[in-house]
């Protein structure tokens, strides 16, 4: 496969990938939706599904890695490096355009949801007497991005890079076998893996797996013209990039040493 192809292929699958999950979550957590409220067994079928729906479109073009970790475990694994940027630049660039598709397709909803009255106090509510908290996350930040529940820095990193080496390491294995890779059952194993990580580790962390997911949501969630917003959590982002290609980079080495 061609750069191009690779660059144009993880544009679309990485967009179709973030346009169907950031979907899902706004669908639960934004007032008015038909689905709100639905809960977190549904985030993590939605995820799951995105990801078959994307392996599966945009797999002939590039192999629909749509993972900065997935690709970065590949190179690590196969010593294979010329690819990479192209893999990168796509994913970036298809997690914004997903992103921001999102934000289009719940465009009255956003709306709706921020000028609550209940929403627009939380903002600027202090959460102890003295200044307000203007750096808060705003509350539907989780819609682009991760948030941890508990805000424990090593923690949760320790838990990106567990759920992420689950994973890459998945993938990892289905990429060595031929008949799994020649058909549609290595993108619907991918996809029960991330429904699977995201009820069992994706509590803490709302687990990213997956820094273009949520990078590229995170910058479109800052430049998007949203009322009461608040925060993009900019003190929090590295975690959730630099997790999973820790995550990656483990799932690699346990690879190369035991298969």
């Amino acid at each position: 496969m061609s750069s191009s192809d690779i660059f144009f292929g993880e544009i679309l699958g990485t967009a179709v990938l973030i346009l169907m999950g950031a979907g899902v979550v706004a669908g639960v957590v934004l007032r008015k939706s038909k689905s709100y409220g639905a809960g977190w067994i549904v985030i993590a079928f939605g995820w799951g599904l995105a990801v078959m729906t994307a392996v599966f479109i945009a797999g002939p073009l590039s192999g629909a890695h749509i993972n900065p970790a997935v690709t970065v475990g590949i190179a690590l694994d196969s010593g294979e490096w010329g690819d990479v940027p192209a893999y990168l630049a796509g994913q970036m660039l298809g997690a914004m355009l997903g992103a921001t598709l999102a934000w289009l397709a719940y465009y009255g909803h956003f709306q709706a949801h921020l000028h609550d009255a209940e929403i627009i106090a939380v903002p600027e509510k202090p959460a102890h007497p003295g200044p307000v908290e203007t750096h808060r996350p705003g509350p539907v930040l989780g819609v682009f991005s991760t948030a941890p529940e508990i805000r424990r820095p090593v923690q949760n990193l320790t838990t990106e890079i567990i759920a992420t080496a689950v994973l890459v390491l998945a993938v990892l294995r289905i990429g060595v076998n031929e008949q799994l890779q020649v058909t549609a059952l290595g993108g619907l194993i991918v996809a029960l893996v991330v429904v699977g990580l995201g009820m069992s580790l994706g509590g803490p962390t709302g687990y990213a797996i997956n820094p273009a997911r949520d990078l590229g949501p995170r910058i479109v969630h800052a430049l998007l013209p949203l009322p009461n917003k608040g925060s993009s959590d900019w003190s929090y982002a590295w975690i959730p990039v630099a997790g999973p290609l820790a995550g990656a980079a483990l799932a690699a080495g346990l690879h190369r040493l035991l298969f």
